[in-house]
């Protein structure tokens, strides 16, 4: 390992406040103001408060508009208590912002929706001495939750039928008594991609009476949905449970309900998201691809029923990705969607007539529920002050109102300036992205700045709330950094179009827009060249490895989370190759192995001047873990630059474990700062002290 590197050992830089300066080894530091006494003095963004952050992840608002049932993650104490996920509690607000707890503590609830009476929530959970999820009901004016099913496989989804007589379930095919004994004398091995447990529909009355009858439908279903007539049923079915088939080759079929019988097969192309029914029961309607190459379902699609099974865009022309919809009435539905870095709510008539209710801008809603009368909406959004809350927008209310404030706190820290950038990239095109500024950001400064890379690249970052255990964001610029998160092209939010540009070019023009975006900022007068770094998981994985080896002269710290290295051995260990070959790559690895190799990090080890610090779960199942050894191993054997390989047993592709979480954001803003604000040469060291770190700014 080298003591010290080209772009490692020239560290002077001065932060908008006072900094402590001092000399090691003949380099002059200079501490940043996060270490001050200064900042200790002041409540500011700080790696606990990212630790504890509050999310509203659902929200369905009541029948009659009066109330809307919402879950909320609450994240494990890192240094306190049992390791694992975040919590998913069960809360109600009602219109008036008065929040009352119903499921909460060491609980995990999901699926949640009225019951069509409007008196009780149903919901998804294990409770007492449940062993498998079980589908409970809890009266929304009081009184203790009551199981209404459970069979003997975990229940993923639940439908009401129209007059609440009868429920549609999701759940496994339950091993035989036998599978099980032997399973637990040791035989546990897995037949690959064959022995499959598909997802089936089933049958109930809602009483619990009787015996619950199974569908004999082929594949492996994924969603269900009552017609308003109760005769029929809308089933996502694809072929196998397999993640690549519900990615690229799930359908919508409808059944009917007295007989299991396929009656109509919808001819939705490529990627699939919600499907709801018209009030009348005369259409679908579907968040669904353009096409079998589209990235990411985002276009409005409406099918009659009955009907051919062709499928009708509503709005063609429109330039942005649907995130949720539901029926106002017959003719009309009401939608929400990601509209560059911001989000749209709008109503649209069977004949393609569309207004726009609010937007583009904030709050950044996700999705949407609607209250019986059409009139009356809720969803779950976020802004650049605070995560995901529960907005509600009545008759009255000219944009959304928030009602949640699930992280009171969060208004008694200053957080950083934030505001949407816009770029040209060298061919031209038009891009944009949102920038934190540093905290005490003064302007005629340069800053050090952290470029976070999303995933995808079927994604984007909105202007709304940027800051995770992944993501710098706000935790970034209360240490002296600039954070930067730009949508390159192939990003979503922008149409159809503009989300296929990256197509069959990985690594390609998306990525020089990374450091066209770059050079944009440091024009501005608001990046340092010299100390630029880059991080992001996935995708923006992928991009922090190609910004450390082939654009190594671009970047002074690289941070990799469960990123690709190597394009060719990736493809035969990722469980989405055909998502790879129609939306990503467009072409077999026999087609072309240059291409593959061309544009594969580990092509450019040579290059590697950038210290690198890389990250995986050691259980990824997207991007195997092998992405992340092979690049290490070369990159440590040519030793032309500091890297670190850190793994997480247990984890997939991403971490989930409060612990793994807060060790991860420990060590990407560890080596941020020992490269871009620090002495730079040899690593870190590799301990954490998480005592210190948790209790830092108190």
């Amino acid at each position: 390992m080298l003591k010290s590197h080209s772009r490692c050992s020239r560290r002077v830089f001065r932060l908008s406040r006072p900094a402590i300066l001092g000399f090691a080894a003949g380099v002059m530091l200079v501490v940043p103001y996060w270490a001050t006494a200064a900042w200790a003095a002041e409540v500011v963004f700080a790696p606990r408060h990212a630790a504890r952050l509050q999310t509203v992840l659902s929200a369905e608002i009541s029948p009659d508009g009066r109330s809307v049932a919402y879950t909320l993650a609450v994240p494990r104490q890192p240094l306190g208590g049992e390791n694992g996920p975040a919590w998913a509690e069960l809360h109600v607000v009602g219109a008036d912002g008065q929040t009352r707890p119903f499921v909460t503590g060491q609980v995990n609830v999901s699926g949640v929706r009225w019951t069509p009476d409007g008196r009780s929530i149903a919901f998804l959970s294990r409770r007492g001495t449940d062993t498998v999820n079980a589908l409970y009901a809890i009266p929304v004016d009081g009184g203790e939750a009551r199981r209404i099913i459970a069979l003997d496989a975990d229940l993923q989804g639940a439908s009401f039928s129209a007059d609440g007589q009868r429920i549609a379930l999701l759940a496994t095919e339950p091993q035989s008594k036998e599978q099980k004994e032997f399973r637990d004398k040791g035989f546990n091995q897995e037949i690959y991609e064959e022995d499959w447990r598909p997802t089936k529909v089933w049958l109930a009355a809602a009483s619990g009476a009787g015996k619950p009858r199974k569908l004999d439908l082929p594949g492996s279903a994924s969603a269900v949905d009552w017609s308003p007539s109760g005769r029929q049923l809308a089933v996502v079915l694809a072929p196998t449970p397999s993640v690549d088939d519900g990615y690229m080759f799930k359908r919508v079929h409808v059944v009917d309900a007295d007989t299991g019988r396929i009656v109509e097969r919808i001819q939705n192309p490529g990627k699939l998201g919600r499907v709801v029914w018209s009030p009348d029961g005369k259409h679908l309607a579907m968040i669904s691809g353009a096409d079998l190459n589209d990235p990411s379902d985002g276009r409005l699609m409406v099918a009659a029923i009955p009907g051919d099974g062709s499928l009708r865009d509503l709005m063609p022309e429109y330039q942005a990705h649907l995130s949720g919809l539901a029926w106002k009435d017959a003719q009309t539905l009401v939608w929400v969607a990601d509209e560059g870095t911001g989000t749209t709510v709008g109503e649209v008539q069977l004949d393609g007539k569309r207004q726009v209710r609010n937007g583009p801008g904030t709050p950044i809603l996700t999705s949407l529920s609607l209250a019986q009368d059409g009139r009356t909406l809720a969803f779950p959004g976020h802004a650049p002050e605070h995560p995901g809350e529960v907005f509600i927008q009545g008759p009255e209310d000219k944009s959304p109102r928030r009602l949640t404030h699930s992280n009171p706190w969060l208004q008694d820290l200053r957080l950083a300036r934030q505001e949407v950038i816009t770029w040209k990239a060298r061919d031209g095109l038009e891009l944009e992205g949102v920038l934190v500024y540093p905290l005490n950001y003064e302007p005629g400064r340069r800053y050090p700045l952290i470029m976070y890379v999303h995933g995808g690249p079927e994604a984007h970052v909105s202007n709304g709330w940027i800051t995770s255990y992944a993501a710098p964001g706000q935790l970034g610029a209360a240490r002296g950094f600039a954070v930067f998160c730009p949508n390159y092209r192939g990003s979503t939010g922008r149409g159809v179009e503009f989300s296929k540009l990256g197509q069959a070019d990985a690594a390609g023009r998306e990525f020089d827009d990374l450091v066209d975006a770059v050079d944009h900022l440091v024009a501005a007068g608001i990046a340092d060249k010299a100390n630029v770094g880059v991080t992001g998981g996935s995708y923006g994985g992928y991009a922090s490895a190609w910004g450390a080896t082939y654009y190594s002269d671009r970047f002074a710290a690289s941070v990799m989370f469960v990123g690709i290295s190597n394009n060719v051995s990736k493809l035969g260990t990722t469980d989405i190759p055909e998502e790879m070959y129609l939306v990503h790559h467009g072409k077999r690895l026999w087609e072309d192995w240059t291409y593959f190799l061309d544009r594969s990090p580990i092509r450019y080890v040579q290059r590697h001047r950038t210290p690198l610090l890389i990250l995986h779960g050691k259980d990824d199942p997207r991007v195997d873990v092998s992405q992340s050894l092979e690049l290490y191993r070369h990159l440590k054997t040519l030793g032309q630059a500091p890297v670190r390989l850190v793994l997480y047993p247990g984890e997939g592709h991403g971490n989930r474990r409060a612990a793994a979480r807060f060790d991860y954001q420990l060590r990407m803003l560890q080596w941020m700062e020992h490269y871009l604000i620090g002495p730079g040469g040899d690593p870190p060291a590799h301990s954490i002290d998480y005592a210190a770190a948790w209790g830092e700014g108190e």
